[in-house]
Parts: C-alpha cells; structure tokens; sequence
C-alpha cells in the first residue's frame, strides 16, 4: 500500500493498494470493505471540515458500481434474491446507460433500493471507524504533509493504534435458513509439512504433464528416417585387349 498527496492527472491525491495474493473469487463481507474503503475520504471530510468537497466523485461512482453488481450480478441481497440482473443496460443506480429491461419497475425500484442501503451501511461503518481512531487519522494526515508520500512500513507504523471495529453480523440469503455452527476443514498453513507435501506433489504433477506433452510433440514433429540409398555399383575391370598376331615378312 502508498498513499501520496502528489498530484497525478486529475487527482489531487491517490491510495495505492496491490493485493496481497492472487484471488479467483471475492467476498461479500471484501465487497463491503471495498465500498466502506472508498467511501472513507468523504467521511473524513465531514468528521474533520464538516463540510465536504467534490473530490470524492470518483469514489462514489466506483462504490456505487460495486453495490450494484452485489445486488443485481452476485446475489448478495435477501430481498431480491439470487437472481441475475445484469444484462441489458439497466436504467438503476450504477448503470451508465439506459435501454429496455427485462423486468418490471417495481424490481427496478427494489433493486435501487438496496443498493441505497448498501452504501449507506458502508458510509456509515467508514464513518465509525474513523471517528473511533481519529488520533490515527490525524497522525497519517500529519506525516502526508511532512513525506507527501508514505511507504507501506509508514503505514504500518501509523496503523499500529488502530481500535478495530466490531466485525459485522452474520449474514444470510434468507433469514428463516437454520444457521450451521460448523465451520470449513482446516486448510494447512503455508510452510507446514501438509502445505509442503501437497505443493510438491501439485509441482510432480504439472512436471509430468508438461514431459508427457513435449515428449508428445517430439514424437509428431520428429522426421522420419531417410532410407540409404544402395552404394553405386563399381563398373567391371576391362580386359585387355587381345593381341593381333604379327605378319610374318617373306625373305626375297
């Protein structure tokens, strides 16, 4: 993670955040940390000035989108289900266009909505942190004025004082669903012996796949053998030719 006040294009300021491994799929509860994330400068607007400025625009449209595609691509909301919205160029909050849909107005209404209570929620919860570590907040605001950039080790100096917030409730698609107490198998630590075991023989396992498949592709590819062609026949030795008989010379 950075976080300069230098100004870069059109922004005053940026936060850059790299992930800290690969991931194939997101969460609901990552979702709305992401959403409470950007809504996080317009809430220290009004904690610190109580009075905002428009530079937050962009992190609405971007929270506005990722509430969307919660309520109407992942399933995310109990009330209007794990049904799939999402093509046709919807004319609700966080669509950029406007075409015909293929439901009613009154989904469209719903879906707008809880889209509105998702980024409220979010505004909210990004609100009480802040306020509760304000210290915090100060502090980061104070050494962004001294570097105009802070490094990851910055940040993890300055977040040492963070009074983590109450993690949210339990959520489920419908609410009459028996809740089970019981949680995932473990999944082995990176470094155990289990992780290690698993990785080698995941890393065996891809190794002779890829022998197999050049091993494959030699044996397309090789040409075949050129038959020898017979060596040339030597030609037969001549005989000699035969000598004529001399005349014989008559005495006169």
């Amino acid at each position: 993670t950075k976080v300069t006040i230098l100004p870069r294009g059109r922004a005053l300021g940026y936060t850059m955040v790299l992930p800290m491994e690969d991931r194939y799929s997101v969460t609901r509860n990552q979702l709305l940390d992401q959403i409470a994330y950007a809504l996080g400068g317009r809430a220290a607007e009004e904690i610190v000035f109580h009075d905002p400025t428009t530079g937050a625009s962009n992190d609405f449209e971007k929270a506005t989108k990722i509430a969307r595609q919660m309520v109407t691509l992942y399933g995310f909301s109990s009330s209007v289900g794990v049904v799939s919205y999402g093509g046709g160029g919807e004319v609700f909050i966080g669509r950029d266009m406007a075409q015909a849909r293929e439901y009613s107005d009154e989904v469209a209404h719903q879906i707008d909505v809880e889209i509105r209570k998702i980024l409220d929620n979010a505004h909210d919860e990004a609100y009480r942190a802040l306020n509760t570590n304000r210290k915090v907040l100060d502090a980061m605001a104070k050494e962004l004025m001294e570097k105009e950039t802070l490094n990851p080790d910055d940040i993890k100096r300055i977040f040492k004082a963070v009074k983590k917030v109450p993690k949210r409730k339990l959520w489920l698609s419908k609410t009459s669903r028996p809740v089970s107490r019981k949680g995932p198998i473990p999944i082995p630590a990176k470094g155990s012996t289990t992780a290690k075991v698993a990785a080698k023989k995941r890393a065996d396992a891809k190794a002779t796949k890829e022998a197999a498949k050049k091993s494959a592709s030699k044996k397309l590819t090789a040409k075949k053998p050129v038959p020898k062609k017979p060596a040339p026949k030597k030609p037969a030795p001549k005989k000699p030719a035969a000598k004529k008989p001399a005349r014989a010379v008559k005495k006169k």
